[in-house]
């Protein structure tokens, strides 16, 4: 399918305005030049340049998709400086969403090299408000007006965690009763289990986004928003498109990268998304809907977005 960066850029720019934003999970990908990016933008002393295109290509994206998901903020919290040099490159009506770091959403840190002595420890700071709103939060504040939904991603929990996941719903309820006003919150998790009533009406009494996924170990697409039990229509919501169930991320690497085409289409959750987004439409609730494509997800994100916005057109409910 061919990525009319023009055509396309009306088309979201106009779902953006009914509150419906669309738009990948980071944007620094030279897989996307000749699609999302015009190589000769970059070009210094007459070659391509990798380093100028990671430090300037966001004001390019930007004049395709009209948000994005920062998930370089999972692994360290925000600075108020790195913040100000994203929000100087994109128009004022663009919205970041953080994914928020993973020091206030991990409850034993995992075993990875990267987190040093941490590795394999408790969390002391688990949903720690404090470190959240002083660590996460008082930098953001810096670009506040441009900020789309700070996401909690909770990575799969076991028992050794939570016994079960109606511990997890009464930790969370305690969280987001503290949580400073002001904010769009969204919550995703990775434990199917963990979908059930209670943790969708924990979220929309405290007006926090539920943030469904296409992930490795979750139920699929269609499956999560049955589970919400009308969430989806009486409050925010998001969905994030990460990879295709039953598909392993280091697997889904190591398919599709350097991530320029579409390899593995999933019509089914296309189609799921389509109707949900042109219910939306149809309805014109005050809510507004996030949706975020990963590379992992078909093998190219910005052309799922393409596909999504043709099946607008073409599916029915």
């Amino acid at each position: 399918m061919q990525f009319d960066r023009r055509r396309i850029g009306e088309q979201l720019a106009g779902l953006a305005q009914a509150g419906i934003y669309i738009g990948t999970s980071s944007w620094k990908y030279p897989g996307w030049l000749g699609q999302v990016y015009d190589a000769d933008r970059y070009v210094w002393q007459g070659r391509f340049s990798e380093s100028r295109f990671r430090r300037n290509c966001l004001a390019e994206y930007a004049e395709v998709f009209p948000t994005v998901c920062v998930d370089a903020a999972y692994y360290t919290f925000p600075t108020r400086d790195h913040l100000k040099s994203l929000a100087a490159q994109v128009p004022g009506s663009f919205r970041f969403s953080f994914k928020v770091t993973d020091v206030i959403t991990v409850k034993h840190f995992p075993k990875l090299s990267r987190l040093g002595w941490r590795a394999g420890q408790p969390n002391p700071d688990f949903l720690s408000v404090d470190l959240f709103r002083e660590s996460f939060l008082e930098p953001l504040s810096v670009i506040q007006k441009q900020v789309g939904l700070v996401l909690f991603e909770f990575s799969r929990f076991y028992a050794r965690d939570f016994a079960r996941g109606r511990d997890f719903v009464e930790a969370l309820d305690v969280f987001l009763s503290r949580l400073p006003p002001g904010w769009n919150y969204g919550v995703e998790i990775r434990n199917r289990t963990f979908l059930e009533s209670a943790y969708f009406q924990t979220l929309l009494r405290h007006g926090v986004a539920p943030v469904l996924n296409s992930w490795e170990a979750m139920p699929p697409l269609t499956d999560q928003l049955a589970r919400a039990g009308g969430a989806e229509q009486t409050g925010p919501l998001g969905i994030r498109l990460l990879l295709r169930p039953g598909r392993r991320y280091a697997d889904a690497v190591k398919a599709f990268h350097p991530y320029d085409r579409v390899q593995d289409p999933q019509p089914e959750t296309r189609a799921a998304v389509a109707n949900l987004i042109r219910r939306t439409l149809r309805e014109g609730r005050p809510y507004p809907l996030w949706v975020y494509v990963n590379n992992r997800f078909e093998g190219n994100a910005p052309g799922t977005i393409a596909a999504l916005l043709a099946a607008l057109g073409t599916e029915s409910d």
